[in-house]
């Protein structure tokens, strides 16, 4: 077992993260088995940054140091057989980063103890790491709100003859998130060729850049999800979702020579198209509550408060129509003998009045029915387009002398059979033919009854 049987470090508490400003103590434990004559005992925390450009190598090519601070908690004596502890405390910077280890480079934070011997006997030390974090407010990290997308567009060569495009747009439903939060990613992939695609992918990508002499990128996929294919001429749709695992945050302030980044790569297998979609990896979350255009929601609020809805506005300049009774069925008329080419038309029973339709006014005098029973082609003239203004008498080879007026829409009027020249004491119209099964073909027109 030799002299020391047991040389090592505790924290208070077994606490091993800690924050930027925060305080660390501990002890160091000694048990002898056996008298130890030393010049000192001496406890070391520092934190530094190094990086290089091979993996895993701790041959550091450049270093960065936080802070180094030492004390000694024993002086120069001899140390009995038995155990012995010696308590320690340290300040760690407000401006020290997070700690972080990659394949090039490390931010490391320790506390070393050492037991000085004199000249030509054997020392002793022990190390315990520990981890700083320093929290990373979303909130804070400018240009922050909304969503991230873009698109690029790719042509190819395919059969060696034939040229394809594709169109790929996509999105991210916020810019930050934390682990554990789940990035919502949505994907629109246009194929204007004749080729199906490859697969769809989209993944969660960390980017650390090593500052050298000749920086060292080292990109990896955390996360990777996969869709389908997009058919030839398709154009489809793709929403996914992607769960971030613990990760460190995207920014270590205070460290100069790491330089972490993320971002959401989207991409098809083939061809060779891919888009990237930057975000931000925090410890605290977005709160919606401090959206800049949440700070206007209460002032929209009493505006529309203020302002009536389109559909109260609507029933309060519009008075509800007073319900009116239906129409009743008119009387069968009684058959009439069909009058031969030499006869002017008919004119139609009274009971068949019509107001003017499309949307005009109905007259009180003649209420608005319709022609509830089959009627005879040849019974009326058929005059398409002809109408009458209101309160303008009609003009044209029809027009009836001293004029009449009548209500918009209206169409001439009809003198009786028994006396063609009269004129009609009263506005008679004719059936509304849009509402009846006839006539299969066109009657004769007015002039043409005039005429014969």
């Amino acid at each position: 077992m030799g002299k020391i049987q047991e040389f090592e470090i505790a924290f208070d508490q077994n606490k091993v993260v800690y924050g930027p400003g925060e305080s660390i103590s501990g002890t160091v434990r000694v048990r002898l088995g056996q008298a130890l004559t030393c010049k000192a005992i001496k406890v070391n925390c520092n934190g530094f940054c190094g990086v290089t450009n091979k993996v895993n190598d701790t041959a550091w090519t450049e270093e960065e140091q936080y802070f180094n601070s030492t004390v000694s908690v024993a002086d120069k004596g001899t140390l009995k057989l038995g155990e012995h502890t010696f308590p320690f405390k340290f300040l760690i910077p407000a401006t020290a980063p997070t700690s972080f280890e990659g394949n090039y480079g490390r931010i490391i934070y320790r506390v070393r103890a050492f037991i000085d011997t004199p000249r030509f006997a054997k020392d002793y030390n022990a190390e315990k790491a520990f981890y700083l974090l320093s929290l990373l407010n979303l909130n804070e990290v400018p240009d922050i709100w909304g969503t991230t997308s873009s698109a690029v567009t790719q042509q190819f060569t395919y059969m060696l003859v034939k040229t394809g495009t594709v169109v790929l747009k996509a999105e991210t439903d916020m810019k930050g998130y934390t682990p554990g939060q789940v990035i919502q990613v949505t994907a629109n992939i246009h194929n204007q060729s004749g080729k199906s695609t490859g697969h769809m992918a989209a993944s969660l990508m960390q980017r650390v850049t090593y500052e050298t002499k000749r920086p060292t990128h080292d990109a990896r996929a955390m996360v990777e999800v996969e869709g389908g294919v997009v058919k030839a001429g398709k154009e489809v749709e793709w929403k996914e979702q992607i769960i971030i695992p613990p990760l460190p945050q995207s920014s270590l302030a205070g460290c100069e020579l790491i330089k972490i980044e993320y971002y959401v790569k989207v991409s098809l297998k083939s061809p060779d198209v891919l888009l990237t979609l930057p975000i931000h990896i925090g410890n605290v979350s977005l709160d919606k509550k401090r959206h800049p255009s949440r700070k206007r929601a209460p002032t929209s609020s009493a505006a529309a408060e203020d302002t009536p809805t389109p559909a109260d506005a609507t029933s309060a300049a519009v008075p509800t129509p007073t319900p009116r009774p239906g129409p009743k069925p008119a009387p069968r008329p009684t058959p009439r003998p069909r009058m031969s080419s030499h006869q002017s038309p008919s004119a139609p029973p009274a009971e068949y009045h019509q107001g003017a339709e499309g949307g005009a006014p109905a007259n009180d005098g003649y209420p608005n029915k319709r022609q509830s029973q089959l009627v005879s082609p040849n019974a009326f003239s058929y005059a398409p387009g002809l109408f009458f203004p209101q309160n303008q008498p009609p003009s044209g080879p029809s027009a009836a002398p001293g004029g009449f007026g009548g209500p918009p829409g209206a169409t001439a009027p009809y003198p009786p059979e028994s006396a063609p020249g009269s004129v009609p004491t009263t506005l008679i119209l004719p059936p509304d033919y849009g509402t009846s099964a006839y006539p299969q073909e066109a009657p004769p027109s007015y002039d043409e009854s005039c005429n014969t």
